[in-house]
């Protein structure tokens, strides 16, 4: 599943095609993905211009000068492509039609965005723009790992007499949002923390330096496109390539990359997904 990189990666690609432009058309072409599309999507979303495009944790939230914010999320293989746009940005003719076109919106500039999702885990809703963040998908988010909210003194305190592992607390969507398997996993190699230890039981300045390095390492992956692992594609439909520069995700067996350790990464398993980490330089 896309994480926070790949889908602010997505975002970004999407921005300039779709800020200030109004949806001329929108074709809806099935009655659902992972839960059914909200009443009258196509109506809804056909006129509407697009105020702002943000991102919350995973989600990408259109604002429409309608009242209205369009969640987008892409689950385990949807795509958001561009093709047709006159002002030479993206350099893709419009395709034929898929299969998995399940949504397409055709953009007053000529452009047209569709949302592919061949395993349809993906989903769409609107709702009122004033209470989005009330959305049940939004409502329980923790801060944003980019943002001002994500800070020292949060996530100390997030994680203080906490017995569960430090990887597994980094996943609760509650602590913080966006961070995912991969991310964790290479952020935990770069503070040299194994994903095992018990969260309440690393010192404080090791937690806290934990922001900072999170911070980067998702900086890093956004401007390298994101990673692509299967199914991800920026909105150009080009591939991500942070993958290239991955620490210990995927890597069991080879040897760690920091010079001094010469240990080998290893994979275990904590709630179900796997965990890669260096035994030798992360403790």
């Amino acid at each position: 599943m896309p994480e926070l990189p790949e889908v602010e990666t997505v975002r970004r690609g999407l921005e300039p095609v779709m800020t200030g432009a109004r949806i001329s058309r929108a074709d809806v072409n099935r009655p659902d993905l992972r839960w059914p599309f909200p009443d009258r999507m196509a109506e809804r979303l056909t006129g509407a211009r697009v105020d702002r495009l943000r991102r919350r944790s995973k989600y990408i939230l259109a604002d429409l000068d309608t009242g209205e914010t369009l969640l987008i999320h892409l689950g385990m293989s949807g795509r958001m492509l561009i093709s047709g746009d006159p002002l030479g940005r993206f350099v893709h003719d419009h395709p034929a039609p898929e299969k998995h076109d399940h949504v397409v919106l055709h953009m007053d500039s000529g452009a047209k965005i569709t949302f592919n999702d061949p395993r349809r885990f993906g989903a769409m809703d609107l709702m009122a723009t004033d209470g989005a963040e009330a959305h049940p998908l939004l409502r329980a988010l923790g801060p944003e790992p980019l943002g001002n909210g994500f800070s020292e003194g949060h996530l100390v305190d997030a994680l203080k007499g906490r017995t569960m592992p430090i990887k597994s607390a980094l996943l609760d969507q509650k602590i913080v949002a966006g961070l995912g398997n991969i991310y964790v996993c290479e952020a935990l190699f770069r503070g040299g923390i194994s994903p095992a230890r018990k969260a309440g039981r690393i010192s404080s300045a090791r937690v806290a330096n934990l922001v900072p390095i999170i911070r980067e390492t998702l900086q890093d992956a956004i401007a390298a496109g994101g990673s692509s692992l299967r199914d991800f594609r920026q909105a150009d439909g080009e591939l991500g390539y942070f993958q290239h520069s991955f620490d210990v995700y995927g890597r069991e067996g080879e040897r760690c990359r920091r010079e001094s350790c010469g240990g080998t990464v290893s994979r275990i398993v904590q709630s179900g997904r796997s965990s890669f980490y260096c035994p030798r330089c992360q403790r």
